[in-house]
């Protein structure tokens, strides 16, 4: 990908899956500081920070304060939750290019601590978005967007409801041997058909989770990788894209991974057989789906029997999918989980998940984050883990 390779050396997931009495401020340093230990590096080291909306105050520039660093290149980006995927993108290519050594990623939030909660879609406070007048009116709610495209993928290809099931079951296998995950029970497809409707045709099990917490990542020069002891995992490639529904022009199906994921791998030199692992933004089973067809790993229309036929289950599935439980089952910290994918990949390319659930051989995984709305305006970002030094 670059002539400077970059290596991730440290990442932490808050194990909380509820944090009352804490301001976000102080979670994002509590997983800096957990990402940083495991790197076997201090806040000293750190020359490069990036965090995204859920930051509080002026964003980089108010948590590098209160972090106590002094970085020389700071990164803001806000692609909700593929944002720590960009974020670790746009790392590689600054230390690619000299601007930086150590930088830090981190991510938090406290969304259970909230006194109300909503699926609309918000934007900071004083903000009004363009699209407001025209979708706000009409009920435009987050679980609404995704099941207009859950409702034409079952149009176009068949696809049903027990398929979008499958995929929160098997979230839910890895769940069971993860001791922090928010769900720990297993579910079948029926149970998840039985619960709830949210937004036809997409179930309460068909949703993720909301949980406090966040997590972190630190991401190094080769040759700063070289001289620690932790093992090194390279940023082989990157991609990121930013799509939209033009207006409906779109079909409801497309989604960014198809834009994001060929760039990434293209720069990695690999193609999606050769993954072993892959990390998937699960804010929605459908997520799943649409993702699993974008970035190649299936043709389109395919998923569903992909994922019924037992393919994302670990360790010996065709390949296993979000062996930490995911969004679906695990954590979905500051209601944008991009930094959980990121971490699991770093984990079982290193050989560190959990037992029960960790791919043999895992030399080559693949993070990739949604953020925004399908059907809307989305952001996208992939990107493939490997070279383990």
């Amino acid at each position: 990908m670059t002539s400077r390779a970059a290596y991730v050396v440290g990442a932490f997931e808050h194990p909380a899956r509820s944090l009352p009495g804490r301001s976000v401020a102080s979670v994002h340093a509590e997983v800096a500081h957990g990402a940083l230990r495991d790197a076997g590096l201090n806040f000293s080291d750190v020359d490069a920070y990036f965090c995204a909306g859920d930051a509080p105050g002026f964003g980089a520039i108010s948590m590098a304060e209160y972090l106590g660093i002094r970085p020389r290149y700071t990164d803001s980006t806000e692609t909700g939750g593929s944002a720590p995927i960009a974020h670790l993108g746009h790392a590689a290519a600054a230390i690619a290019d000299g601007r930086c050594d150590v930088a830090l990623v981190t991510l938090a939030g406290l969304p259970r601590q909230s006194t109300s909660r909503t699926f609309r879609l918000e934007y900071p406070e004083g903000l009004e978005a363009p699209e407001d007048e025209f979708e706000q009116p009409f009920g435009a709610t987050t679980p609404a967007l995704y099941a207009l495209a859950a409702r034409r993928h079952m149009y176009e290809y068949g696809t049903t409801s027990a398929d979008l099931a499958a995929v929160k079951v098997a979230a839910s296998r890895h769940a069971a041997v993860n001791p922090n995950a928010r769900l720990r029970n297993e579910v079948t497809v029926e149970e998840v058909l039985e619960s709830a409707m949210i937004a036809d045709p997409l179930h309460k099990l068909d949703c993720c989770v909301v949980t406090d917490g966040g997590g972190a990542v630190v991401v190094v020069a080769e040759e700063i990788a070289r001289s620690l002891p932790r093992t090194a995992v390279r940023v082989l490639g990157y991609g990121e894209a930013s799509p939209h529904g033009s207006g409906g022009d779109v079909p409801l199906t497309s989604v960014g991974a198809q834009l994001s994921g060929p760039r990434a791998f293209e720069r990695a030199g690999v193609r999606p057989a050769d993954i072993k692992y892959a990390s998937i933004y699960d804010s929605y089973t459908i997520t799943v789906l649409l993702t699993l067809e974008g970035l190649g790993f299936c043709e389109p229309g395919q998923a569903g029997r992909f994922v019924r036929e037992g393919a994302l289950v670990a360790p010996y599935g065709r390949l296993p999918v979000n062996t930490d439980g995911g969004g679906l089952s695990n954590n979905h910290p500051a209601n944008r989980g991009g930094i959980t994918k990121i971490i699991e990949a770093v984990r079982q390319i290193r050989g560190e998940a959990n037992p029960e659930v960790q791919i043999p051989n895992c030399d080559l995984a693949v993070a990739h984050g949604t953020g925004g709305w399908l059907t809307t305006r989305a952001g996208a970002a992939t990107v493939v883990l490997g070279g383990v030094g």
